[in-house]
Parts: structure tokens; C-alpha cells; sequence
């Protein structure tokens, strides 16, 4: 048995800046966070031929014998297909896909999805595979196999984990620099972050296709606005450096409020009302945790102001998430032959009879 978990993230500033729409022209940058929530991939050993791939989060099961021959669009589990049908896979296995968070939420599951079964069958096939290029052949199959108007930084933070400032270049290479923090000041920063659920879950497709045409044709609000997300987002991790946590909240809201300059559909009135609410309440800073529309509300707040703030919430039915970071990013956490008796797993158990011990060590 293997089980691989992959985490989503939280994205403080520049999304939208690693579409390849901007990058390729401008070259682009985000912070981001990974979070200890996560997508988990489970694979066993089949011994009939087949592959079956079950989602938990989608109630589908699928079972083929000849996956090369699918068109994976067609399918509810385009994702785990799509990585099947890129490693060309000739084995026989169940893949068993659950998430901590549901789908459509603005915290990159569809990245961590495809990171973690692209993890689980790497390690499987025992393929070497680095986590730029986890990250990188994640994004190659949800841009260029599905079709999808992604940009890259959901993949890097689920491949790479931790708190990181990643830079996007226009010749499409991509660095990683991870942001150390003292212990103190991380805690504090981790301690001001609160997440609520808006209650809306929806796929962010519409909005990112929207933004890449206005990219493209230059359009002066939407790419004045991103310059500026770009900028603050080398501002915050500036502020974060030099242990400005309180300045960073603040940075968090300029960033907001430039993110909703993209289109008037990232943000509306239950979103509005409930940022505004926060941070009468005491929030400084905050935005939506994805592309806009809805999913979580991300809000930085001191302590001294946090039940305020939740009982605000509360008012507009809005439910907090408890998270901490994640430092790891798409681990396995158990590669066990034991259960299913699989010789392709990590560990290797010997054992040794007992009665046979037992007659080497009698006396003679």
C-alpha cells in the first residue's frame, strides 16, 4: 500500500500573474503558503489487470482496461486519468482519492489533486522526479492535456510546500525562493491568519479565461492591476523579511483591493460585506483565497481582535477553518508492501519462522 498527501495553499499576493498570458510578457510572481490540508492518493495492488480509480469527494467509480484509448475530458476523474495516461502506466491498481477540502474552494485542490497522483504513480513506478518537475508536469496536463486557463503557482506550492515567493519568467522557467522566518515571527503570522468559508464552491475556469483575454489584449485596468499585484507581492515578501508582520496585513488589503480592480466578478456583495465587516471588527487585511467569486475568505488579524471578528462572521453564517502551514508539500506518508503484498512498495519485511529459531538456538 502507498499513501501520498499533497497539501493546498493559501495565495497572499501576485495571482494571476502566473498565467502564461502575463509571465511570458512580463514575467510574474506570487507569495503563497501551503496549508495542512490535503488531498490523498491510496494505491493497492490489483491482481486482475485493471485499473479502478475512486473519488471519495465525487462518489464516481470507473473501472478500464485500456485507459490509452479514453478521452479523459469525458470523465468526472480527468485528473488521476490524465497522469495515467501521461506515464503510460501498464500496471494493475485501485487509486483511492479523498480530500480534507472540498473542490471549487480557491485554495488550488485541482493542482493538489493532480500533484498527488502524479506523486503516488512516480513513486510507484519508482521514476525519479524532482519537485520543479512535479510541479511543471502537473501544470503541463491541466494547461496543455485538459485545456484548462490555470496558471502555475497552485502546482508549485502543493509539489514544494512551505511559505515561498515564486518567480515566473517569461522564457517559462520557473525559482523557488522560500521565506525563512524566526521561529517568533512565524508563529506570529500563522497566529493572525483566519479563513471562513463564504458558503459558495465553484470553479474559478470563467474568471482565469476572462482575465488571460483581457491580458492579452492589453487591456489597461486588468493589466495595471496585475503590474500592482506583482508589485505588492515583492512589497510583502519585503515586509515579511524584515519581520513587518503588522505591515504585511496592511499590504494583504492594498493587494485586495487591486486583485477586484482585475473584474467586477471576483468579489460581490456577500464577499464585500463580510471583508467589510472583518475589518470593522479589527482585520487589517484579507481577500478571497482564489481567483474571486467565492471559497474562502482569508483575513489577517492580531489575536487581541479575533473573537471580535468570528462573532461577526458568525452573523453572516460564515464558518472558520482552523489551519496551521505545511512545510512538506506532496509527501508519502506510508509505502507498505505488508498489506497488500505489493514487491513494487518501499519497505521490506523479513521475517523469521519461529520454530526454526527456536531449534537454532536448543543445545545440542
Amino acid at each position: 500500500m502507498l499513501i501520498v498527501r499533497s497539501p493546498v495553499r493559501i495565495s497572499f499576493g501576485g495571482g494571476g500573474t502566473d498565467l502564461p498570458s502575463y509571465y511570458e510578457k512580463f514575467s510574474g510572481a506570487v507569495l503563497s503558503a501551503s496549508i495542512n490540508k490535503y488531498f490523498y492518493t491510496i494505491l493497492q495492488k490489483r491482481t486482475d489487470g485493471k485499473i479502478q480509480v475512486i473519488s471519495s469527494d465525487l462518489r464516481v467509480v470507473e473501472t478500464w482496461r485500456d485507459i490509452s484509448r479514453m478521452d479523459v475530458k469525458c470523465s468526472a476523474l480527468e485528473i488521476p486519468l490524465s497522469v495515467i495516461k501521461e506515464l503510460g502506466c501498464d500496471v494493475s491498481i485501485d487509486l483511492f482519492l479523498a480530500s480534507e477540502i472540498i473542490a471549487g474552494t480557491g485554495l488550488g485542490s485541482s493542482a493538489s489533486v493532480c500533484v498527488g497522483v502524479l506523486k503516488t504513480l512516480a513513486t510507484y513506478l519508482d521514476l525519479q522526479i524532482s519537485k520543479y518537475d512535479l510541479a511543471e508536469r502537473s501544470f503541463h496536463l491541466a494547461r496543455n492535456v485538459l485545456g484548462k486557463p490555470v496558471g502555475k503557482q497552485d502546482e508549485y506550492a502543493a509539489a514544494f510546500g512551505g511559505m515561498n515567493f515564486i518567480t515566473f519568467n517569461a522564457d517559462g522557467s520557473t525559482s523557488v525562493e522560500p521565506i525563512a522566518l524566526a521561529t517568533d515571527r512565524l508563529h506570529e503570522l500563522e497566529s493572525s491568519l483566519m479563513l471562513f468559508f463564504t458558503g459558495v464552491a465553484h470553479n474559478s475556469w470563467q474568471l482565469l479565461q476572462e482575465q488571460e483575454l483581457s491580458t492579452k489584449k492589453n487591456t489597461g485596468s486588468t493589466l495595471e492591476s496585475l503590474h500592482e499585484l506583482r508589485e505588492l507581492a515583492e512589497q510583502m515578501r519585503s515586509a515579511l523579511v524584515k519581520d513587518n508582520i503588522s505591515t504585511f496585513g496592511d499590504l494583504l488589503h492594498e493587494s485586495w483591493e487591486a486583485k477586484k480592480r482585475i473584474s467586477s466578478n471576483i468579489s460581490n456583495s456577500l464577499i464585500d460585506d463580510a471583508y467589510a465587516l472583518a475589518r470593522k471588527s479589527g482585520a487589517r487585511g484579507g481577500k478571497i483565497a482564489g481567483a474571486g467569486g467565492g471559497g474562502f475568505l482569508l483575513l489577517f488579524c492580531e489575536q487581541l481582535h479575533q473573537e471580535k471578528v468570528r462573532e461577526a462572521m458568525a452573523k453572516l453564517k460564515l464558518r472558520e477553518m482552523a489551519f496551521g502551514l505545511d512545510f512538506q508539500g506532496a509527501k508519502v506518508v506510508v509505502n507498505d508492501p505488508f498489506i497488500d503484498r505489493d514487491e513494487k512498495c518501499g519497505m521490506r519485511w523479513t521475517f523469521v519462522p519461529t520454530r526454526a529459531s527456536i531449534f537454532a538456538q536448543a543445545p545440542i
